[in-house]
Order: C-alpha cells, then sequence, then structure tokens
C-alpha cells in the first residue's frame, strides 16, 4: 500500500514538472524559448540546471514616402525619407531552467543605445504553474502583439496604432506617450489556473525600456507611488497559447486565447499625466491560421501641477491573419486602426497591410516582406487632417530577413 502511494505521489510531481515545462516553453516572451530547438543547450547531469545561449540578428531594407504635410519646401524636405536599411534587433543573451523552479533570461540588444541596450534581465520563480513571480526587466502585460515572441511576429514592425505617439495640443516635457507600454523594470505575480485561466499582475517603473534606472516619486495627487501598475487575465480554453502568431512547427495545432488588460501609469511623462490603458484581445492557432485582434483605448489626464483642466481619449485597434501557404510561406494581412488626434476632434487613421513570410527552418532563418498604407478618413477640418499623420510614411515597404539560434 506505502509502495503504490509512493508511486501515485512521484508520478504526480512528474506530471507537474511537465506541465511547469510546457508552460515556461508556451509562454516566454523572450526570443528564443527553453523548448526550441535551435542552437544548443547545456545541462547537468541531474537535469537541475539547464542553460540555453541564444542569438537574434534582424537586417531590413526600408523605403518610406510621405505626403507634403509638414514639409517644408523652403528647406529641401524629400517626400522619401527614413529610407536605406537598419537593424532593428542584434540580441545576444541566454535563457535557462535552476532547480525546476527557477527561469531566467538576460538579453543584450547591441542595436539599441543607452538603456535599452539591455534589452530584458529577469528571473521567474515558479514553483507551480498556479502562481510565479518575475522579477527584472521584461514586457509588462498588455497587447498581444507585444506579448509575442520577438522575431516571431505575423509582420516584421508592430501595429501603428500601439507604437505611434497621439496628438496632444500642449508640448510636454518628457515623449508624449503611446499606447503601447513594451518592456518595463519591475515585479509580476502571474500563472495558470486550472489550464485555461491565465493572469498576470504587476508594478513597474512606467519609464519603458530606455531606462534602467528608479527615478519615481510619490504622486502628489493620489498619494500612492509614481509607478505602471497592470494588470491581465487571459481564457485559454485549448490549454495553453504560445507566444507565437505563426510558426511552420506547429502546423497542426489548435490554441486561442482571448484577453483583457488594464494598466495605470501614476505621473507618467516627467509627472505631467496619469495614463489609464485598457485592452481586450483575441488570438487564435488553427492548423495553418492564424488570427488576431485587439482594441485598446488611453485616457490622458494632466496632474494638477500642469494646471491645466482638460483630458483627452485615444483609441486603436487591428485585425490581423495569416496561413501558410505551404509549411514554409505564410501570407499575412492587417487592417490598423487609430484615433490619434483624441476623440474631441475626431478622424481616424486608417492603415492596411499585406506581408509575406517564409521560413527556411534548416538554417534557421526567416525572410518577411510588408507594405503599408497610411490613410485618413472622417476628419472635419482640413488642418486636423494634415496633423493627423504628421511623422507617419504614406507609403511604407519592409523587407527584413532575420537569423536565430
Amino acid at each position: 500500500m506505502k509502495k503504490h502511494i509512493i508511486i501515485t505521489v512521484l508520478a504526480a510531481l512528474g506530471l507537474a514538472h511537465g506541465a511547469r515545462a510546457q508552460y515556461d516553453a508556451d509562454t516566454e516572451n523572450g526570443v528564443v524559448s527553453l523548448a526550441d530547438h535551435r542552437g544548443f543547450t547545456f545541462t547537468t547531469k541531474k537535469g537541475d540546471f539547464l542553460f540555453k545561449p541564444y542569438l537574434l540578428v534582424q537586417a531590413s531594407a526600408n523605403y518610406n514616402y510621405y505626403d507634403d504635410a509638414g514639409l517644408d519646401p523652403a528647406y529641401n524636405q524629400d517626400n522619401v525619407a527614413n529610407s536605406g536599411f537598419a537593424i532593428p534587433y542584434a540580441v545576444l543573451g541566454f535563457t535557462g531552467r535552476a532547480f525546476g523552479i527557477v527561469t531566467f533570461n538576460l538579453s543584450i540588444n547591441a542595436a539599441a543605445s543607452g538603456g535599452a541596450l539591455l534589452q530584458q534581465a529577469w528571473a521567474d520563480i515558479r514553483p507551480k504553474e498556479s502562481i510565479g513571480v518575475r522579477v527584472g526587466k521584461f514586457k509588462t502585460p498588455f497587447s498581444h502583439a507585444y506579448l509575442t515572441t520577438l522575431g516571431e511576429t505575423l509582420f516584421p514592425t508592430l501595429p501603428t496604432s500601439l507604437t505611434a505617439p497621439v496628438i496632444l495640443p500642449y508640448s510636454l516635457n518628457a515623449v508624449t506617450p503611446n499606447i503601447g507600454t513594451g518592456f518595463d523594470l519591475g515585479v509580476e505575480v502571474h500563472g495558470m489556473l486550472w489550464k485555461k485561466w491565465g493572469y498576470q499582475l504587476g508594478v513597474f517603473n512606467g519609464t519603458g525600456s530606455s531606462v534602467n534606472t528608479s527615478t519615481k516619486t510619490l504622486s502628489d495627487d493620489w498619494h500612492v507611488p509614481s509607478l505602471l501598475y497592470a494588470g491581465r487575465l487571459t481564457w485559454q480554453p485549448y490549454g495553453v497559447m504560445p507566444a507565437s502568431q505563426g510558426d511552420p512547427r506547429r502546423l497542426d495545432s489548435d490554441k486561442m486565447l482571448v484577453g483583457v488588460s488594464a494598466s495605470l501609469n501614476v505621473e507618467s511623462e516627467n509627472e505631467s499625466t496619469n495614463d489609464t490603458r485598457v485592452g481586450v484581445e483575441w488570438s487564435w492557432i488553427h492548423n495553418r491560421w492564424y488570427f488576431g485582434a485587439e482594441a485598446y483605448y488611453m485616457h490622458v489626464g494632466f496632474t494638477k501641477r500642469q494646471k491645466i483642466d482638460r483630458s483627452f481619449d485615444y483609441w486603436g485597434g487591428y485585425a490581423q491573419a495569416g496561413y501558410f501557404i505551404t509549411p514554409h510561406l505564410q501570407g499575412a494581412l492587417r487592417y490598423d486602426l487609430m484615433e490619434r488626434n483624441s476623440t474631441t476632434k475626431g478622424g481616424l487613421l486608417n492603415m492596411p497591410s499585406v506581408g509575406v513570410n517564409y521560413f527556411i527552418d534548416k538554417i534557421n532563418l526567416k525572410l518577411q516582406a510588408m507594405y503599408q498604407y497610411t490613410g485618413r478618413t472622417g476628419h472635419e477640418r482640413q488642418m486636423d487632417r494634415d496633423e493627423d499623420n504628421l511623422g507617419l510614411a504614406t507609403h511604407s515597404v519592409t523587407v527584413m530577413a532575420q537569423y536565430t539560434f
């Protein structure tokens, strides 16, 4: 009887460890997961320590054509700008697992500068699938587009509605906010409940990926630490949804995710505004198909010290789909919308995109190409129409090669 109990307990522990390993492999939002076949992995004989170095390099050719709005012919400003070759990411890092409950990741992006050189640096203690604590620099729990593993996105560029700065009628003493939050320093509690419900609750600096120091104060208005408070809840009815938007190794998968998220960045943008964000997301991988859609909203309210008795609301969203025409060739479509100049003025940016991805698995090479058009609709005044797409290319073409090991 005792022998039977011992065998049952050991089997249960083995299943729990296997579940954690699968959770780790499918939800790590790094560059290359621990379970990835690319590159090589070092492990001890006991299996209590695993170490995996990795590299990702992206090189792109870009063409951007801007319309005449905002250009000054007196300064010989050209309609074609920000074109040529670029290296968006040159990431070198390592990830691993220790003692069965700790995972870690550190990566340097040599293509960045300043604080953004340190792309990720975190440790995650997860004694069981239902609860884990992650500390360091990692992705904030907001937006499926950002939370997708780097290099496994459907398009070589993220939706403009997430990355473009919004338009405010005031000059702030820091960068104008955008809806996406991306990487940041902080602590997060997360896990999977009943193998279907995922949760993430975190507190971050709210200063973004380019700042690696503690610079925040207490809020003058609300008397709480001026930090970014964020949370995300997901429902994954068919098991853990991989953080991918198309993988030739998953052509027989059926995974779905529905999620809601919210965050409050207290005294963001150098203590000038309080930014509230809310988002809903849906993604589905079904055999050769991938579908994704998101909608998000941001409320920008000025702090009392700014002496501006106004607030502004912005929203955006996109829908996209990909299909593997062959086991190595994936077609992609996306339609992106953004209320960039706030709901007080009206008018939308509408940005359709088309793309194609080709995977050469034997040498870990991924080739991507896309075209995006930035249009404007619904503006009441020509001035609002002209201002809405300032800094955004009307026609944009990107061709990118990505190598990973």
